[in-house]
């Protein structure tokens, strides 16, 4: 077989696994998101038996805690709509009042329960619109 031709079908069966690649590797990164929702659309939502993934600020005077129990507001961003939270276990170090948060909870009654180790904080650093002031 000529040589030329040998590289050829090489190069182009090289490319069509890279494009199978590239494709397998978009479509599990899109399907594997999922969406939040805020306080105030987990207020307007109907199923009591569906686990949620909300994301809000915890809200200030609201965090109450003994041991590994800890109860807070989940506000909105604005801060227009909150609901209440029960999560059991440990919370990430930089969580406090004030702190975006993002919790997969479920209803139970009137209060939110939050399934054990989903809460994680959000990084407020890399979400700031103000510039830092540099020392001089």
């Amino acid at each position: 077989m000529d040589p030329s031709r040998k590289r050829t079908i090489r190069l182009v069966v090289a490319l069509s696994a890279a494009v199978v690649l590239a494709t397998a590797l978009v479509y599990t990164s899109i399907n594997a998101s999922t969406e939040t929702t805020t306080p105030s659309q987990l207020l307007a939502a109907v199923s009591s038996a569906k686990a949620y993934e909300v994301t809000g600020k915890v809200a200030e005077g609201s965090w109450n805690h003994e041991g590994t129990v800890h109860e807070f507001r989940l506000r909105d961003r604005e801060g227009t709509q909150s609901v209440p939270v029960r999560y059991e276990g440990a919370v990430p170090d930089p969580f406090r009042e004030g702190r975006e948060v993002v919790v997969t909870v479920r209803k139970q009654g009137d209060v939110y329960v939050g399934e054990k180790d989903s809460l994680i904080t959000k990084c407020p650093s890399k979400f700031a619109t103000e510039p830092s002031n540099p020392q001089t």
